[in-house]
């Protein structure tokens, strides 16, 4: 009886087994590292180096500014962008809805290297068809490559580019449990489609709206992909994030001990900043 009981446990060995290993293991050796100096051999418990040193690290800080200003602007700029577009893939006038939806969620699936250098050619400062355009339009070419600004405002545009259409498809999914009889009785009431927006699809998207904003600013927090394989965290650290910061600690530097902490502290701001999110527009979601 007993060993009948204990059957069910051992078909979940394999999953336990790789769970520990490839997961919590990991995280728990790399909370452990972050209290060790590992900038010399043999590494030495030290908890006040790493932590002590992301208190005073320019780089440091400059990485938290890009990131933070990358996610003040993309942020809601892309999930204006994300309600609006789910709010046209519902409509009922639009036709072949099924290939607009998948169009717009295809940027999420191709690969992270191939769009990359898609879009580095693309805003090529010499010959880049966005410079192209411009110059066809009588504008002046922009350095999107190597100038601080227009280098920011490529990884944004970049980064709006591939997840807009994610977020738009998670907020269609909200729109489709909103019921029609609502806007049915709105309509009889005399609302305008202005009026029915606001006043009936935007309060009740209000917690898919905030699962997605909650997604968003997680996922820009640890932003290292479109920074490192379009600018290189450049020009003059001007699109440096705290993604690519601990990537250049980790496996460039192998200061491991502080590329832990800096993952660590990543993911603090990733809980402060949900703890804020779901204080501010949690209430009655």
């Amino acid at each position: 009886m007993q060993r009948n009981r204990l059957v069910p446990y051992s078909f979940l060995l394999p999953y336990l087994a790789v769970f520990v290993l490839f997961w919590a293991w990991p995280i728990l050796y790399s909370f452990y590292l972050s209290f060790l100096d590992t900038r010399g051999f043999p590494w030495s418990l030290q908890p006040g180096v790493n932590w002590g040193r992301i208190l005073s690290d320019p780089f440091f800080r400059q990485a938290l500014r890009n990131t933070l200003l990358i996610l003040l602007v993309q942020v809601p700029i892309m999930l204006t962008l994300a309600t609006g577009l789910a709010v046209g893939l519902n409509s009922p006038l639009l036709k072949l809805r099924g290939f607009y939806r998948f169009a717009f969620f295809a940027p999420v699936v191709v690969g992270a290297v191939a769009y990359s250098a898609v879009f580095r050619l693309l805003f090529n400062t010499q010959n880049g068809a966005v410079n192209v355009a411009l110059t066809g339009l009588g504008l002046p070419r922009v350095d999107w490559l190597n100038a601080p600004v227009p280098a920011l405002v490529l990884i944004i545009l970049t980064v709006t580019w591939r997840w807009t259409g994610y977020n738009a498809i998670i907020i269609l999914a909200g729109l489709q449990n909103v019921p029609g009889e609502l806007y049915e009785a709105a309509k009889i009431d005399g609302a305008n489609p202005w009026q029915q927006f606001w006043g009936i699809t935007l309060p009740l998207l209000r917690p898919i709206l905030l699962f997605a904003l909650v997604l968003s600013v997680i996922g820009t927090l640890q932003l290292f992909t479109e920074p490192f394989l379009i600018t290189g965290g450049g020009p003059g650290n001007a699109t440096l994030t705290l993604g690519v910061y601990l990537y250049q600690q980790g496996f460039r530097s192998f200061n491991f001990g502080y590329a832990s902490a800096i993952g660590y502290a990543i993911a603090l701001l990733a809980v402060l900043f949900s703890l804020i999110q779901l204080r501010l527009f949690g209430r009655d979601a």
